[in-house]
Parts: structure tokens; sequence; C-alpha cells
């Protein structure tokens, strides 16, 4: 019997069937590291079963506390005013925290760098690679902020230089970085995408990363991923909020 608060993952959804497997294999890695947790997932869009169905359900069976999880790796929109308003229609009776998104953190750096070697490259590497962190793309300023921070501070553990880039939204793109790497005299470029799942963003940026030398894997279900994932669940459990609108 589970006693501690139901995990909530809010994944986004999207209509790439590759998208909601590997949220699936997320969500089964991270059940195998705590099974004295129980982790449900819910989508915002496109996939079942949706984030009210998920919490409507857990209502009904008599669940009381929930952590809400957002899927994210930096805090722009959804995690700002989607999920938030999701939750505020959820049933009165749950009480409900939202955790912070995965991003930034360490854990997701070593990931990064795992997914690179496994495509590839060894750390003997790293002073004659440039790297491309390329994500999704925000238009809010805050979550474009932290990508550029999460590249000037990946630079300095040893690669001959870092750029970020975006696949929607904001600038540079994936090509542009990889050219500027080029031309800054890097050895070999690498694409490391900064996103969660494949999809459709996730495509742009391999198709951007054509003039690279290694193009690494999404994040996906990385045991890392999963660590940060409890890492944000024990930081919101205690105490759970009172039930969202009360």
């Amino acid at each position: 019997m589970f006693t501690k608060p139901v995990l909530l993952v809010i994944a986004h959804g999207s209509r790439d069937p590759r998208h909601a497997a590997t949220v699936h294999a997320l969500v089964r890695r991270v059940r195998s590291l705590r099974p004295d947790v129980r982790v449900e997932t819910g989508f915002l869009d496109f996939n079942i079963p949706s984030v009210q169905a998920v919490l409507e359900s857990l209502a009904a069976e008599g669940v009381r506390d929930v952590v809400a999880l957002p899927l994210l790796l930096t805090r722009a929109f959804h995690a700002k005013a989607d999920i938030p308003a999701v939750l505020r229609d959820a049933p009165r009776r749950l009480r409900i925290r939202q955790a912070e998104v995965l991003g930034p953190s360490p854990l997701l750096m070593a990931a990064l760098e795992r997914r690179l070697y496994e495509a590839g490259l060894t750390p003997a590497d790293k002073s004659s690679t440039g790297v491309v962190l390329a994500s999704a793309g925000s238009t809010d300023p805050e979550a474009i902020a932290v990508i550029a921070e999460i590249a000037r501070e990946w630079r300095h553990t040893g690669w001959c230089a870092v750029r970020p880039a975006f696949a929607s939204a904001s600038l540079p793109r994936t090509e542009d970085a990889v050219r500027e790497l080029r031309e800054l005299g890097c050895e070999r470029v690498a694409v490391a995408p900064y996103v969660l799942a494949p999809g459709f963003l996730p495509d742009r940026i391999a198709r951007g990363a054509a003039e690279a030398d290694v193009l690494a894997d999404v994040l996906g279900a990385a045991p890392e991923v999963a660590r940060v994932l409890l890492e944000r669940y024990d930081a919101a459990r205690v105490p759970v909020l009172a039930a969202v609108g009360a």
C-alpha cells in the first residue's frame, strides 16, 4: 500500500507516437527506482489519459495528496500557465503541490554528456570538440536565459566551445550554431539535443545537425532524468500544499 503522495508526471503530449512511448519508458524507470511511490502519467494534449482525467480518477479512489511534476526542462509557458490552470480545475478534495521543472540540474548535464559518448565521442575528445546545446526554444526570456547559462557552465567542463541553439521561437538555429563552431576552429562539432522525447522539434534539431560530426540522442528515459524526477518529487512532497483553490 502506498503511503506517500501520488507522483503525477505531466507531459506535454504529441501526435508523434515516439513521444508517449518515451514518456512511459521514463515513468517505468522511475517506478523501478522507487517502488514505494505510486506514479501516474497525464498529458496536456494529444495523448490520453489527460491530466484532468487522472486527477478525477485519483479523487474517486479516495487519494488525497498529489505531487504534480511538469515533465519540462525549463520554466516557461506550460509550467507557468497551462499546468497551474489544469490543477486549479482539479477535484477540490485533492491536495496538490506543483513540483519544480527538471532543469537545470547537474544530473541532466551528466545525461547530456553520456548521450554524446554513446554517440561516439570519448572524454579525450572534449578539448577539441564544440558542442551545440540544442533545445526546443521558447518565447519566454527566462527559459532562454537558462539555456544560455547552461551552455556557459558546460563550456567550463572542458569542451572546446558550447553554443546554445533553438528549434523554434528563438535564434540561433542548430545549423547556424554548427557553422559558428566550425568557423571558431573546433576540430569536430557535436549536437546535444536538450529535449526529453522525440517529436517534431527534435526532428528539426536533427535536420539542423546535418553538417555536424556527431548527433546525440534525446535525453529520453536516461537514469539521470529519472533521478531528477525523484529529486523534484521529494523536494515538493513535504509539505503538500492545501487543495488547489482552497
